[in-house]
Order: C-alpha cells, then sequence, then structure tokens
C-alpha cells in the first residue's frame, strides 16, 4: 500500500474531511487532547460509513498519521487508551 492508498479510493467528502481534521489538529490554537480524540475517532467513523471500502487504508496510513500529530502536538509518546471523556 502507498500513501496515497486511501485518497485514490475515497471519494472527496472523505478528502476533504481528512484534510479539515489534519489542519485543526495542526492549528487549532484552542484545541485539547480530549478533543483531538474525538476529532480523529469521529473522522474514523466517518470515513467507515462513507467510504468502508477504504477503511483498511485509513487505518494502515492516515490513522497513524493523525495520532501522531496530536502525540507531537502534546508531546506525548502515547495516547490514552481507553474511553475519552
Amino acid at each position: 500500500m502507498t500513501t496515497d492508498d486511501f485518497r485514490s479510493i475515497a471519494d472527496a467528502r472523505c478528502e476533504l474531511m481528512l484534510d479539515v481534521t489534519r489542519k485543526t489538529l495542526e492549528e487549532d490554537p484552542d484545541l485539547r487532547l480530549c478533543e483531538g480524540l474525538r476529532l480523529i475517532n469521529a473522522t474514523h467513523k466517518a470515513v467507515g460509513r462513507l467510504a468502508p471500502e477504504a477503511i483498511e487504508a485509513f487505518e494502515n496510513k492516515e490513522l497513524p498519521s493523525l495520532r501522531a500529530i496530536l502525540m507531537e502536538r502534546f508531546g506525548l509518546s502515547e495516547l490514552p487508551s481507553g474511553p475519552i471523556n
């Protein structure tokens, strides 16, 4: 799988949602960790509904990238597991 696999499978709605999610995680000055985690989770669910054929590519390439953005932003070596408040 290449980095572009998700984008080649997903439709324009998923691509836009992923771009907005990525920018929000990177640039929203008021974003809290729990909000970032919820945003990633909501994006994952939405991709699963809108483009179920793209979910594997999303989970393999895009999800780790989104999580890495959040970890870097908050100076974490790993994200908390369990329920999100």
